[in-house]
């Protein structure tokens, strides 16, 4: 019997320590570890992006491109992959193209191979840009749909969307399940339905926060996915990703094929067990699953944000009543999926409105933003009456925010004119102006020492 090829992609040097370790993970716990990590036939590893660019320079005090350059000399077989958010880049906001453009151009440069590439609120417009520009690098593109739970977001709405962004460019499309609500059945309909429809490689993304991401990840296989993303067990599972080694096991017993050997993981698990044990201090690690997420979407990672914004207000009784006011505002704002940043506007507006006792009374800055359009078109209409109680008479925007944003560049390369060592430095500035400039200047203060 012939079996099928199924790829795994190793996330366990970005979205495993992201998951589980704030995003601590330093280079040189990684590098003793990669060789046998690209030895091992991955779909492609995971090693940038998401969190990993702010937290390198705001707390690991490394330069994030040096570490996507060490990285990519380790990795001579395997393909690197990072995770973009669009126009929000590897931010929190969006960035004016300029920055966006210079961000791919140094990414490719210095060894990017895959870009997995979503927007928050699934506007292909906010994607469109960041596309075409990694592809007229000459980087794979891999377009992402984020998966959420709402009456707007039904199966035609991911069909519709995978092959729009299939017309646009995109060379594989991912389904990104953050908050870990996929659940196996739908996840066969959606993987069954883009296989059916598309010409593109399809790849699933899910972390295991409510225990459904390994079956999810199983039916989709069956239904014809071309990779999936785990991590080694020794960080996977909560809210990581399923494990590589239970994967590979438990797909060898049927038609299908990883090329993984169970052998040669357990060394790479050995030695990331031993590097957990540096991190204790930010280990997230809890023995269960999250069962939450199903009742209420919100990922593990907003929940410990609302357990330490409510002790600050000493409201943390309230908790319960903060986790059901997340639907309500959620379907306020137009459903949009749970991912950052919308998850942190969506959810400090919840934690607000019930710390104050009356909804809608005071918005942050970026609420008001979102209900302006800064961000984008949400899935579905917004609540005409709470727009108007947040920004009142404004009329928002309907062009894709990045159309309103000026050139960035120029004013980051003022900012650290003095610290410049290399190009890359001017869009660290332009991505982070309150963490790069300290960062570079002690960097070049070190460097002269």
């Amino acid at each position: 019997m012939t079996k099928r090829h199924v790829g795994i992609t190793d996330t366990t040097l970005r979205d495993g320590h992201q998951s589980l370790l704030a995003t601590r993970m330093k280079i040189a716990d990684m590098l003793p570890i990669v060789e046998e990590i690209d030895n091992m036939g991955f779909h492609s590893v995971e090693v940038w992006g998401g969190a990993t660019f702010d937290s390198c320079m705001r707390f690991l005090n490394e330069d994030p491109w040096e570490r996507l350059k060490t990285l990519k000399k380790g990795f001579k077989k395997t393909k690197t992959q990072m995770l973009l958010r669009s126009q929000n880049v590897v931010g929190y906001k969006h960035y004016a193209d300029d920055v966006l453009e210079e961000f791919i151009k140094y990414s490719v440069a210095n060894g990017m191979d895959i870009f997995r590439i979503f927007d928050a609120l699934n506007d292909v417009r906010n994607m469109e840009k960041a596309m075409r520009v990694a592809k007229k690098e000459g980087g794979h593109v891999q377009a992402t749909v984020v998966y959420t739970i709402s009456p707007v977001h039904d199966f035609d709405f991911y069909m519709k969307m995978a092959r729009e962004l299939q017309e646009i460019g995109a060379d594989s499309i991912c389904l990104k399940d953050m908050a870990g609500i996929l659940s196996p059945y739908i996840s066969y309909e959606i993987i069954k339905g883009w296989k059916e429809r598309l010409d593109i490689p399809v790849q699933l993304h899910a972390h295991y926060t409510s225990g459904m991401a390994s079956m999810s990840y199983l039916k989709a296989i069956e239904a014809g996915v071309d990779a999936v993303d785990c991590a080694i067990s020794t960080f996977a599972l909560q809210t990581s990703q399923p494990a590589i080694e239970t994967m590979v096991a438990s797909l060898e017993q049927g038609p299908f094929e990883t090329g993984l050997d169970l052998t040669k993981l357990s060394r790479i698990a050995e030695y990331i067990k031993e590097v957990r044990k540096n991190y204790t201090q930010f280990d997230s690690s809890s023995s269960s699953v999250d069962t939450n997420v199903l009742l209420y979407q919100v990922p593990g990672g907003m929940i410990s944000n609302f357990v330490n914004q409510l002790k600050e207000q000493n409201a943390l009784d309230k908790l319960p009543q903060v986790l059901a006011e997340v639907p309500r505002v959620r379907e306020d704002f137009g459903f949009p999926p749970l991912v950052t940043p919308s998850s942190q506007i969506v959810g400090t507006q919840a934690a607000i409105n019930i710390i104050v006792g009356q909804r809608y009374m005071f918005a942050t800055d970026e609420v008001k933003n979102y209900m302006r359009g800064y961000y984008g078109r949400p899935p579905a209409p917004v609540n005409e009456e709470v727009r108007k109680k947040i920004i009142g008479d404004e009329t928002p925007i309907t062009v894709r925010p990045a159309d309103l944003i000026e050139p960035e560049m120029s004013k980051a390369r003022e900012l650290v004119a003095d610290y410049i060592q290399k190009p890359e430095d001017v869009v660290s500035a332009a991505l982070f102006p309150q963490v790069a400039p300290e960062f570079l200047k002690q960097k070049l203060a070190a460097s002269k020492s």
